[in-house]
C-alpha cells in the first residue's frame, strides 16, 4: 500500500481492464493534504479519472475538483478558492529519458505529463495531489489585502518603487 495522504493504486490488470474512478477525500485524507501543500484547510477533494492502458503502461484522464482556504500571501488572511483541473496522464515503464546527468534533454509539452510507471502500479491518488498542488495560486491575495496593509501604514510598489520621488516632484515649480 501507498503511504501517502490519500492512496489509491491502479495496477496494469486494472488499466487493461479499463475503468471509472471516482474517488473523494474523507476529512483525515485532507486535514493530511492540507498540510502537506500548507493550505489552511482543504474542505472537498475529489478525483475522476478514465482509466486505460496504453502501450508500456497506464492512461489516466480526468479532472480534479477541491475548495481550498490558502492565507493570503500579504496578509495571511484566509483565501478561499474553488479548483477544477483536468489532467491527461500517461505512467510509463522508459517515462525517464536515456541521458547522462549533465546532459540538456529537451522535451515538449507532450512530454510534460509522462510519469515513471512503479513497477505495475501506481497511486493515482498521489498524482491527483501533485495535480492539486500545481492548480493552487502560489499567491493569494486576499480582496481587503491592499486596504488592511495601507491601514497598518505599509507602502504599496507604486508608493515606494524607483519612480516615486519623481511622481512626487511632478507638478512642482522649479526654482
Amino acid at each position: 500500500m501507498s503511504d501517502g495522504e490519500f492512496p489509491y493504486l491502479v495496477t496494469l490488470a486494472d488499466a487493461a481492464r479499463g475503468r471509472r474512478v471516482m474517488l473523494v477525500a474523507d476529512a483525515d485524507a485532507r486535514a493530511r493534504i492540507a498540510k502537506r501543500l500548507g493550505l489552511v484547510a482543504l474542505d472537498r477533494f475529489a478525483v475522476e479519472a478514465e482509466i486505460g492502458a496504453v502501450a508500456g503502461g497506464i492512461a489516466a484522464k480526468g479532472a480534479i475538483d477541491a475548495d481550498v482556504v490558502q492565507a493570503c500571501a500579504a496578509t495571511d488572511l484566509p483565501v478561499p478558492g474553488a479548483i477544477r483541473e483536468a489532467f491527461d496522464l500517461r505512467f510509463l515503464r522508459d517515462a525517464a529519458p536515456d541521458a547522462a546527468a549533465d546532459e540538456e534533454i529537451e522535451i515538449d509539452s507532450a512530454d510534460c505529463d509522462i510519469l515513471p510507471l512503479d513497477g505495475d502500479r501506481v497511486d493515482l491518488g498521489e498524482a491527483a495531489v501533485q495535480t492539486l498542488s500545481l492548480a493552487l495560486d502560489p499567491f493569494p491575495r486576499h480582496p481587503d489585502a491592499d486596504r488592511i496593509l495601507a491601514e497598518k501604514g505599509v507602502l504599496s510598489e507604486e508608493q515606494t518603487g524607483p519612480f516615486a520621488a519623481l511622481a512626487k516632484l511632478q507638478g512642482k515649480p522649479k526654482d
